[in-house]
């Protein structure tokens, strides 16, 4: 197959990693995927995986020239199948799409991504995309959301990683934890800090990474002084390479208050980090059954249950430590590995495009 993967956005989010990631996936099995984008970090990161990636400018919605400009891009490079973003590339290259009859898919970060006004409709209803959706939560979102989508035309396939090549075999002393989310508030960074400063006060021994910015990350840094936590967080900003900072921790705190299915979480598992994390989004659909008692319910007490289950990891003998760091590696190899996934979404291409 010949596929393009297209998107608009400016800000780096879980859906531009899953965009190349799985682009780079399909590749290795044999497939040609062209990604465009805005010059900057996304076509960067995807030349150095290797893919065909190309600078594309999109102009305001509905631009005439862009969507011109796309059509002969279909019909050039021989297109099979287009997956758009929700933003100004289903405006441009989802339409030209459309127009060259190519089979068109929309991959659904948030429900509320898109509003449920009058235009937002008609431009769907016209479109007909077929809408990816990388968890059940989101699939039934978008549907109470925009009532006009049919549930035929959505389609659930997991997010995934690539797994560490073998499960983590040794702990840190103190013990590492990482938050690898955008530093905004919905992402619950202020709400953690709290958490960590009661840990702090009771004698436990830890040290937080914080990968990311966000409009939150002033008001953080205040808080930390304020806490008198500095001494116990590193800051790593926006980083291409997450990994690393995975690599290098044990436990990986995820406090979001919402979320769609994050990327960061499968991510942390990949590397074998033991997930504390908000039972919201498609969190649940993903998480070891193993380890329910570090999925904190949200709503009223929910801190209390984020510090009842961080402290039970920093009082934990190391066996059982490195049990649950296996226990998360192995969730990611067996159920949610990037081949396994990327399986599935050719599956899907082949049958869109009709080239099973």
């Amino acid at each position: 197959m010949r596929l393009a993967f297209f998107n608009a956005t400016r800000k780096w989010g879980g859906v531009k990693t899953w965009t190349l990631e799985f682009a780079a996936a399909l590749q290795r099995l044999g497939h040609t995927v062209i990604v465009l984008g805005r010059e900057g970090a996304f076509i960067e990161r995807a030349l150095g995986l290797g893919l065909d990636a190309r600078a594309v400018d999109f102009g305001p919605d509905y631009n005439p020239f862009a969507i011109a400009r796309f059509m002969r891009f279909f019909r050039e490079e021989r297109i099979d199948c287009a997956l758009v973003n929700v933003g100004r590339d289903l405006r441009t290259a989802g339409i030209a799409a459309k127009l060259c009859g190519i089979p068109l898919v929309q991959r659904v970060g948030l429900p509320e991504d898109m509003k449920n006004v009058w235009k937002v409709r008609a431009l769907h209803n016209w479109l007909r995309p077929h809408y990816l959706c990388p968890c059940r939560f989101n699939r039934d979102g978008l549907l109470a959301h925009l009532p006009c989508i049919d549930a035929a035309d959505t389609t659930v396939i997991h997010s995934a990683k690539v797994p560490a090549d073998k499960a983590p075999e040794h702990l840190n002393s103190p013990l590492q934890i990482a938050t690898t989310s955008q530093l905004n508030k919905d992402k619950g960074h202020r709400e953690l800090m709290g958490v960590l400063a009661r840990l702090r006060d009771e004698g436990h021994d830890f040290h937080w990474h914080v990968a990311g910015t966000g409009n939150e990350e002033p008001a953080l840094h205040a808080l930390a002084q304020e806490l008198q936590l500095q001494d116990r967080i590193t800051w790593h900003g926006w980083t291409q390479n997450v990994g690393a900072i995975l690599r290098q921790a044990d436990i990986f705190a995820l406090p979001s208050l919402s979320e769609g299915l994050p990327n960061t979480l499968l991510e942390a598992m990949a590397v074998g980090c033991i997930p504390v994390a908000r039972n919201v989004g498609g969190v649940a659909e993903v998480w070891p059954d193993s380890m329910n008692e570090f999925l904190v319910e949200p709503g009223t007490g929910s801190d209390d249950r984020f510090h009842a289950a961080l402290g039970t990891l920093l009082t934990a003998r190391p066996e059982s430590l490195l049990h649950l760091k296996h226990e998360a590696w192995n969730q990611c190899v067996h159920a949610f590995s990037l081949e396994t996934q990327a399986r599935k979404l050719e599956a899907f291409f082949m049958d869109i495009t009709g080239k099973r």
